[in-house]
């Protein structure tokens, strides 16, 4: 399956993204699915994961409460509502799938190519 995030750019601290993973070649309510990021000099994190049926989600501690993912099986995309952006957040986000979940492991199968996400002070 191929990925496809979108909807990075630049906004001030307090401000809010959406970022949207579209897949294409495989429907993606196969797929659990994550987002993970990678600042300049650190490595690639964990951020969100969703089950293939949205039952199961999973957040990182840093985002709990300001990111919502979410997933749309009819328009075969996968979303990343971020609130209350810091500029601790900026970084490339990347959208992954798998057929088997793999929750806050990097393991997953199939990557995005990454979306930036640069927050102002």
């Amino acid at each position: 399956v191929q990925l496809q995030a979108s909807g990075g750019g630049l906004v001030q601290a307090g401000g809010s993204l959406r970022l949207s993973c579209a897949t294409s070649g495989r429907a993606i309510g196969n797929y659990d699915m994550g987002w993970f990021r990678q600042a300049p000099g650190k490595e690639r994190e964990f951020v969100a994961a969703i089950s293939r049926g949205a039952s199961i989600t999973s957040y990182a501690d840093s985002v709990k409460g300001r990111f919502t993912i979410s997933r749309d099986s009819a328009k075969n995309t996968m979303s990343l509502q971020m609130n209350s952006l810091s500029p601790e957040d900026t970084a490339v986000y990347y959208c992954a799938a798998d057929l088997s979940w793999q929750g806050t492991s990097d393991g997953y199968r199939y990557w995005g190519q990454g979306t930036q996400v640069t927050v102002s002070s």
